[in-house]
């Protein structure tokens, strides 16, 4: 069988809930393997994210944990006592990536910042996610991610287009503003890992959430430090796009026409002819009392149809139409399912599970689901006794002072 594209790179992963951890995620389901570090019997805050089946809490049955530490290592570790920093080192040692998300200082604080580590192994990378970065007057500042939404100008354009604009701005659905901050991290530490097999050496690949999230809002960030215009929720496109979501008899379909002969498409797909004489669909942009009429006896047309009726005559039209899929219709899709991207998994606990695989397939590395996320300290044995060589006292004490 090929190796893996990350086979025999050693990840250690000192963070919680979710940007760090989905960085180690997406290293681990390409052959990484990574070692996922969680306090002494209270485990990582991510275990007690809904959802859970029945919505019963259960620190190993999260749906959200059970998504992120696949394909993972898992142990105990409490670093700062001398007794736990220690192994924390001796660990590091063999590893050729450090990922923390820890608040700037900490590690420093606690005798294991990047001069302490690299001292002992040069060519460590060590990726640093935090809210702001480790520089800038707002570097010691907390956020969530919902802080994080609003900070990097995310909130302030969404929904967009926003049919109420008298509500507040809304945050991205999801985890958006931690997954984006992860994978970009993804594709710096891989930078350095190469860099890393040319120079031997390690380096930090600090990752500011907010300024991740910021650079996935590729035209907004651009438009007012080089035209001096603040996009909101209502766009100077709004009007002229016409966006609109319509209900059919099986959910929703949504329309975006920012192009004339997109609206003509649109006209031609419901048989209308409300238009008055002489005008086009270039009119509509100019015609509120038009483009609403047009809206009007759309949303009956709509009604007498199914999703896939609406989206089937308009993709022969090019009129650009998509249905509104729920996490059924996508799951379900013939398309999904002909890709294996959902996979089964057997957990100790939460018992057989059905999860999301990875969006990309290699001609010649292999990747997959190969095991479910670990236990709360499941390889504690494997990974200080097989591997750093501790005996059952040590073991026993260890435990019982809470380091492990």
């Amino acid at each position: 069988m090929s190796l893996k594209a990350l086979e025999g790179v050693k990840v250690l992963e000192y963070c919680s809930t979710l940007s760090g951890p989905y960085l180690g995620k997406l290293m681990a389901d390409l052959g990484a393997e990574v070692v996922h570090i969680e306090a002494p019997g209270v485990g990582d805050d991510a275990r007690k994210s809904p959802p859970f089946p029945g919505d019963t809490p259960h620190p190993e049955k999260s749906g959200l944990f059970l998504f992120v530490n696949t394909n993972k290592l898992g142990i105990t570790l409490d670093p700062e006592p001398p007794e736990g920093r220690e192994l924390f080192k001796r660990l590091v040692a063999e590893a050729d990536v450090l990922i923390d998300d820890w608040p700037p200082g900490h590690m420093e604080k606690i005798g294991l910042g990047y001069d302490d580590l690299s001292a002992l192994n040069p060519g460590l990378v060590i990726a640093s996610i935090t809210p702001y970065g480790l520089s800038g007057p707002y570097k010691d500042y907390k956020a969530y991610p919902l802080n994080v939404s609003h900070v990097s100008g995310q909130g302030n354009v969404l929904p967009l287009p926003s049919p109420h604009l008298e509500r507040a701005p809304v945050r991205i659905g999801g985890h958006c503003t931690d997954y984006d901050p992860g994978q970009s991290a993804a594709v710096a530490v891989l930078a350095a890992l190469y860099s890393k097999e040319i120079t031997g050496k390690g380096q930090i690949v600090e990752v500011s959430s907010q300024e991740a999230v910021l650079a996935y809002q590729q035209v907004e960030v651009v438009v007012f430090p080089n035209g001096g215009q603040v996009l909101t929720r209502k766009g100077p496109d709004t009007d002229r796009a016409i966006t609109m979501k319509f209900e059919c008899k099986d959910g929703y379909v949504i329309l975006v026409m920012p192009l004339e002969h997109q609206k003509e498409s649109f006209m031609k797909l419901l048989g209308y002819d409300g238009l008055a004489e002489g005008k086009t669909a270039a009119d509509l942009e100019r015609s509120p009392e038009d483009a609403a009429a047009l809206r009007e006896f759309a949303v009956g047309w709509m009604k007498e149809r199914t999703k896939q009726e609406v989206c089937s005559a308009a993709q022969a039209l090019s009129c650009p139409i998509s249905t509104m899929s729920s996490s059924e219709d996508v799951i379900e899709s013939a398309q999904i399912k002909s890709r294996g991207f959902v996979a089964e998994v057997e957990h100790p606990v939460a018992g057989k599970l059905q999860m999301p695989a990875v969006p990309y397939h290699f001609s010649e590395t292999p990747v997959c689901i190969e095991h479910a996320a670990p236990l709360l300290g499941e390889h504690n044995d494997e990974v200080y006794r097989r591997r750093l060589g501790c005996n059952d006292t040590e073991l026993e004490e260890l435990t019982r002072a809470g380091i492990i």
